[in-house]
């Protein structure tokens, strides 16, 4: 590791928090910490969505999925997911997206409080808010995993909780200022910068690699992008099979960017509801683009590695991309791209920390309050709880240290408890007339208790003598969603007459 390419990194990883601060220093009310009083442009918010949901994730282990565990070779199937992924956000575009347009609505769940009340408004940010503590603590463990590998070049042994609290420390200084406005614009560079820095790695690989190799490439099955094996067992535990990627992949992005607050602050953002449309279904593009680049480095990277599996090179998939960024690229090409992971890293816990302060401010604490306090006072609460949750990051991120898989799965997985009850909660809000607050409730508690089950303990008994197996995690959305439809469409079944909007009491 060259001075000059640690110079870069500390370089940037100061500016980027400066150019925040400067970006949005000028808040003058909470609507513009929070949703940027929706003057904020649909290409800027695509991109800032794409940052936002790809970050340090995408940069270090999708690479790393063109290897499959079992010493063979996943290829380009993973691609699969993200075509699910434009269907799924053009879906959320038609059906959610002008429900969030209607009236004041700044967070997701203040369609919830309107339909059943503010309980299930409440009971739906708090699982927002734990399963984005989940997530977002894989994230900044993945984050912490280059900074960890450059450090040990210079002879420094850290652990990942030091990183983890240096990375938040930094963060936290333009998320407490700036508000989302900070966030979007310093995604935006972020994202310019890694893709680039991806694609001048792409360039060096290139004039490494032996003559042939995409022929090589393609006898190895690397280049396969779809998997038609309809064998039920595969489709049920095979995250790579194509109706399992496509399907549960359009289902889970209904979840993820049309009912987390993560990503529906940002389109609140856009300045109209076409606008909105624009930038989400854009992501959904513009992400699959940027697997496929990924993946297409990964493919080079195993040409680069002598065409050996990973039991052969004798790493874990996380690390193929970090290995060839912190010693074969050239001096100061290699500190751009490392500042800009970890620099995207920030950007994704910024974004956590906007929208859950966000929804602490408008789904706890003033519907539980009955309060309407003065908007300089909204903006004092807001940032107050994005110092509180920083704090909270801090703590998780240092809980995740196990590595046995990438840690890009470990991170959609974790979502698999909340997603399928969350959606479900709208949909049984939209469809089911009839259901009231307390059957929302109970559905989206009995979803969440059932999946935890799913997910930790539930294994599927595949051929004789082989390791049980669990469910592909594109899968766990969907069976949340409809654990929650029956389960709250059967408590309806109580009642003779629709319901009506609950009527809250007065603010004071």
């Amino acid at each position: 590791m060259h001075p000059v390419d640690l110079a870069i990194i500390v370089v940037y990883l100061a500016a980027m928090p400066a150019i925040g601060v400067l970006v949005g220093r000028r808040q003058r009310s909470a609507a513009d910490y929070f949703i940027g009083e929706r003057s904020l442009p649909w290409w800027a918010v695509c991109f800032s969505i794409v940052a936002t949901e790809t970050s340090t994730l995408t940069v270090i282990s999708t690479p790393g999925l063109i290897w499959a565990a079992s010493g063979s070779y996943n290829g380009l199937t993973y691609l699969q997911l993200p075509f699910g992924y434009i269907i799924g956000r053009t879906l959320v575009s038609f059906v959610l997206l002008p429900r969030y347009f209607k009236g004041q609505q700044t967070t997701a769940y203040a369609f919830l409080g309107e339909r059943f009340g503010s309980t299930m408004q409440g009971v739906s940010s708090v699982a927002f808010i734990v399963t984005r503590l989940l997530a977002e603590g894989v994230r900044l463990f993945a984050g912490a995993i280059p900074i960890q590998l450059i450090l040990q070049h210079f002879g420094l042994n850290t652990s990942y909780w030091q990183i983890v609290v240096v990375l938040t420390a930094l963060t936290v200084i333009y998320a407490l200022v700036g508000g989302i406005k900070a966030v979007v614009w310093v995604d935006v560079i972020q994202l310019t910068v890694y893709i680039g820095g991806a694609i001048i790695a792409m360039i060096v690989l290139a004039t490494k690699l032996p003559s042939g190799w995409t022929s090589r490439a393609a006898d190895a099955g690397i280049f396969r992008l779809f998997d038609f094996n309809l064998d039920p067992l595969h489709l049920l535990t095979s995250q790579y099979a194509f109706v399992t990627a496509v399907v549960g992949g359009a289902i889970f992005t209904m979840a993820s960017h049309g009912t987390d607050q993560l990503i529906v602050q940002r389109f609140l953002a856009c300045r109209s509801i076409r606008d909105g449309r624009k930038a989400l279904i854009g992501s959904g593009i513009a992400v699959t683009v940027q697997f496929a680049l990924f993946l297409f480095v990964g493919a080079m990277l195993w040409a680069h590695n002598g065409f050996r599996t990973l039991g052969e090179l004798g790493v874990k998939g996380d690390d193929v991309f970090t290995n060839f960024i912190t010693s074969e690229l050239p001096v100061g090409v290699a500190g751009l791209l490392i500042a800009a992971i970890l620099a995207s890293t920030m950007g994704a816990l910024a974004s956590a920390l906007n929208a859950l302060s966000n929804s602490t401010v408008a789904d706890l604490y003033q519907r539980f309050t009955k309060r309407r306090p003065e908007d300089s006072k909204l903006l004092r609460h807001g940032r107050i709880w994005t110092l509180v949750w920083a704090v909270v990051f801090a703590v998780f991120g240092s809980l995740f240290s196990n590595r046995d898989n990438p840690v890009i799965e470990q991170g959609l997985s974790i979502t698999g408890y909340t997603y399928g009850a969350m959606l479900g909660a709208f949909f049984l809000g939209m469809w089911v007339k009839r259901a009231r607050q307390l059957d929302a409730i109970i559905a989206f508690v009995v979803t969440v208790a059932v999946m935890a089950v799913v997910v930790l303990a539930v294994k599927i008994p595949p051929a004789p003598g082989a390791k049980p197996v669990v469910l592909a995690f594109p899968w766990y959305t969907l069976l949340g969603v409809l654990i929650t439809l029956v389960v709250g469409g059967a408590l309806s079944l109580r009642h003779r007459t629709k319901a009506t909007a609950p009527k809250e009491p007065e603010p004071v």
